[in-house]
């Protein structure tokens, strides 16, 4: 991911080559790519892990409480009804103390009814996805997949955005929430991938140009938002590549078209959710509120209330504070704050945008990048809430 890291000195040596672990809020970038260091830091021992847990579920109503808001009773006469059997949640009899939760179907006396339950807020993971791994839940080859080492959901599951082939590799996002699902990954927002490309060779600027300005494909015409020289060693050649969709094997079928081979394919960034360097592949962090904020806002910004996890700050948390791992100063939009939504395809991202949306470079600008809270809180053993961890019990083996 970066830097090679040295053993630690002894007292008294000096070591003036010596170089030290990177910060927790760091990203990985393509320079770390093409340079090695994104594979090294994988055996990198200073490197840890952070701390794989999931915030607290949220607080569940009692069922007793909740019919009586609704205006059938009072809780005692509710409480009545339950010890009499007069009432069912999911077609099973209810009982004294049951809490429920979005989604349940109450009846009373057999007949359903309507309560008002607020939908869970929105989770989000970013994972590290190795190659070998498959995006799905059941493979009928039995092929290791991604959801294996994913944390239990004890409601709900967890939905992909998009997906990534069994030979790629790097940024997998997962959500709770179908909705903000589909909005990200939404050809309408247009949100960046930015994948690190080894192919066989290297473009001709005709080819460079054919791929910005638009290939048919048998699914129909795609193109890259941006294509920038990585340069390489021998037969091999490195670039990085930005593309606004993410249909099947698109990045490949582009560079396959022009007569070119990929050997390796890492996508080190969604929109403004860049690859935090350290988190190790197979690895996985859950992103805290001000995080799937900027993720919302990214996408139209309809909900961020309901789709933000009331982590320490609750969901009044005043967005425009400073971050860590940002600079002072910098906007707190994410991925979306900067975007000009009529800027034209095919430009270099130097310019100004990004192709696709023209979405500012949160590598390139002060601009800060989604997960850098997240990240260095976890590995400071704090939970995505931002303050100490609180009922979850420590740290989680192997993703469960």
């Amino acid at each position: 991911m970066t830097d090679s890291l040295p053993d630690g000195d002894t007292p008294g040596t000096e070591r003036p080559q010596a170089k030290q672990a990177p910060e927790a809020s760091e990203a990985i970038r393509f320079e770390d790519v093409i340079s090695g260091r994104y594979d090294a830091d994988e055996q990198a021992p200073d490197l840890a892990p952070p701390k794989r847990v999931l915030a607290p579920q949220p607080e569940t109503p009692k069922l007793h409480k909740v019919l009586a808001q609704a205006g059938l009773g009072s809780r005692l006469e509710m409480e009545q009804l339950i010890t009499e059997g007069r009432i069912s949640v999911n077609n099973e009899p209810a009982h004294i103390g049951q809490r429920i939760q979005f989604g349940d179907q109450i009846k009373v006396n057999g007949k359903p009814i309507r309560v008002r339950i607020a939908p869970p807020p929105a989770r989000v993971i970013a994972y590290h996805k190795p190659v070998g791994e498959v995006v799905t839940h059941d493979d009928p080859q039995n092929r290791p997949t991604v959801f294996r080492k994913l944390p239990r959901l004890y409601q709900g599951k967890w939905q992909s955005v998009g997906r990534l082939d069994l030979n790629t590799e790097g940024l997998l996002l997962f959500t709770s929430s179908g909705e903000l699902a589909n909005k990200l990954m939404h050809p309408r927002f247009g949100l960046e991938r930015e994948y690190a490309v080894r192919v066989l060779g290297a473009l001709s600027n005709e080819e460079k140009q054919r791929l910005l300005d638009g290939i048919s494909l048998d699914d129909g015409r795609a193109q890259f938002g941006s294509i920038e020289d990585g340069g390489g060693e021998g037969a091999n050649t490195w670039y990085r590549v930005t593309i606004s969709e993410g249909r099947n094997r698109e990045v490949r079928r582009l560079f396959e078209a022009v007569g070119h081979a990929v050997s390796r394919l890492i996508r080190i960034r969604y929109g403004a959710m860049v690859l935090p360097r350290g988190l190790k592949r197979g690895a996985w962090m859950e992103l805290d509120e001000r995080d799937i904020r900027s993720l919302v806002q990214a996408v139209g910004g309809e909900g961020a209330d309901r789709a933000a996890p009331q982590g320490e700050g609750g969901p009044g948390r005043n967005n425009n504070a400073p971050r860590r791992g940002r600079p002072n100063g910098a906007p707190g939009g994410g991925g979306g704050g900067g975007r000009n939504k009529g800027g034209p395809r095919g430009k270099d991202r130097n310019a100004g945008g990004a192709g696709g949306g023209g979405q500012p470079d949160p590598m390139k600008t002060s601009l800060g990048y989604i997960g850098a809270d997240s990240f260095t809180r976890q590995r400071q053993g704090q939970g995505p809430g931002g303050g100490p961890r609180r009922g979850n019990g420590g740290p989680r083996r192997g993703g469960r």
